[in-house]
């Protein structure tokens, strides 16, 4: 295990191209008053209590878009160092995409690191990131979010503390439903595919649905929740199960659509910003995508055409699942080369805490269950927090290996071709099935 992901490290140190994340820009919620009440929380992160009188200086990487600002962050930092004044916190922000690399060629000069969910497991398995299953008390783990609490989490240990939450919706046009003589969204990929072919047969949209299906990462976030749906798992529980019946049904049914003209054609060179114009132009009924969307076009009067029309909605189900959809959610771990590993956790429980996701929760909606019936939190956005609080039970993870980036890579090209046409889904997963396999097997 440990030499395969030391070449691949290698790799990466060497300039090769790190896998996009699934998130796209804008932030998590839509733009609304930023709630500014106070919760103390059992973490009592911000409290001088415990502080050492020796002077420590902590180094931390961040990412500059999406989710919590710049400028959110820093303002919590400030916080944090006027309230434990031997602590002192050099924050850094880089682009998403030199995250990784920057994580990994940085080493032990950074205490604190912001990880994506599909890396977790990777960097356990190499010593990156440092083990904290005794750090967070099991009462404060029931009141976070499952889906969560698995992303930060490697063979049942913890390894960070869930920061950014996010994850995918269905969204819907409203006025169109109506005009098709629908007074509800669909709750399962049936209902949406009879709803389609309603809308598409009145003539009131060419192309009903549109999704991030490019052979990127995006699609592969979508065949994650798509296969869940279905009842169906790319790894479960370590075992690779890549072409199980249930998730050759699911990639059926997103090549079908495509042949039935019901998902717009282009989704297999659109990502999440090409959705979004198109939602926001009037030119698709349905959108799967992230939380930003919903601000972006139903409230962005410059560039959406669709504003004040813009529904939002579980992502569907089956008889299997009423909902399925993919973290795309990200966490702060505390290195394993940190010589202030206290320190560092005492700042990640800072962030992490309630009063700091409550005062941000029009950046990103929080991590904490309870929040979402703070009615502060909720008045952000009362439409999207009393859905997201439901969504987030429904919350999967993409899978949790130390091989996931040649995993990912793999199974892009393989759904690609199921989507386009040039080869079945069953041929296609059985192919990636070896493929996987392989990969485990070397690692």
């Amino acid at each position: 295990m440990k030499r395969k992901l030391g070449i691949a490290l290698t790799a990466i140190m060497l300039g090769v191209g790190i896998l996009s994340g699934c998130s796209s820009s804008g932030n998590n919620s839509a733009d609304n008053t930023a709630a500014t009440g106070t919760n103390n929380t059992s973490t009592n992160a911000g409290s001088n209590e415990g502080s050492s009188d020796k002077p420590v200086t902590l180094k931390a990487i961040f990412m500059k878009q999406a989710g919590y600002s710049e400028e959110a962050t820093q303002e919590a930092t400030d916080e944090f160092m006027k309230l434990n004044p031997t602590i002192k916190v050099e924050p850094t922000f880089v682009a998403y995409e030199s995250l990784e690399q920057k994580i990994i060629t940085g080493g032990s000069s950074y205490d604190v690191v912001l990880i994506d969910a599909p890396w977790t497991a990777k960097f356990a398995e190499a010593g990156i990131i440092k083990n904290v299953s005794d750090k967070l008390p099991a009462e404060e783990r029931s009141d976070i979010f499952q889906g969560a609490l698995d992303s930060v989490t490697y063979k049942n240990e913890l390894y960070g503390m869930p920061w950014l939450n996010d994850t995918r919706y269905l969204f819907y046009n409203k006025e169109m439903l109506q005009k098709a003589g629908f007074d509800a969204p669909p709750a399962t990929w049936d209902e949406l595919l009879a709803q389609a072919k309603v809308l598409k047969e009145k003539g009131i949209v060419d192309y009903p649905l549109v999704a991030t299906w490019k052979q990127s990462e995006a699609l592969v976030c979508d065949v994650t929740s798509i296969t869940e749906s279905f009842g169906g798992h790319l790894v479960k529980d370590g075992n690779i199960t890549i072409n199980d019946p249930a998730n050759v049904d699911a990639i059926n049914f997103m090549a079908q659509s495509i042949k039935d003209g019901l998902t717009n054609p282009n989704s297999l060179e659109y990502l999440e910003d090409d959705v979004t114009g198109v939602f926001s132009s009037g030119k698709a009924a349905f959108a799967l995508n992230w939380t930003y969307m919903f601000n972006a076009a139903n409230n962005d009067t410059e560039k959406s055409q669709v504003v004040g029309k813009v529904g939002i909605a579980l992502s569907p189900g089956t008889s299997k699942a009423v909902s399925a959809t993919v973290n795309g959610g990200m966490g702060l771990a505390v290195t394993k080369g940190s010589k202030n590993a206290d320190a560092a956790w005492k700042y990640i429980q800072f962030l992490a805490d309630k009063d700091f996701q409550k005062k941000y929760a029009k950046d990103a909606l929080p991590i904490w269950k309870s929040l979402y019936e703070d009615q502060d939190v909720v008045a952000t956005n009362p439409e999207l927090v009393n859905l997201a609080k439901t969504q987030y039970n429904y919350l999967v993870n993409r899978a949790i290996v130390p091989w996931y980036g040649e995993f990912s890579t793999e199974a892009q090209v393989a759904v690609s071709e199921a989507l386009n046409g040039s080869k079945t889904a069953q041929s296609a997963l059985d192919e990636l099935q070896k493929k996987a396999t392989d990969i485990s097997q070397e690692s």
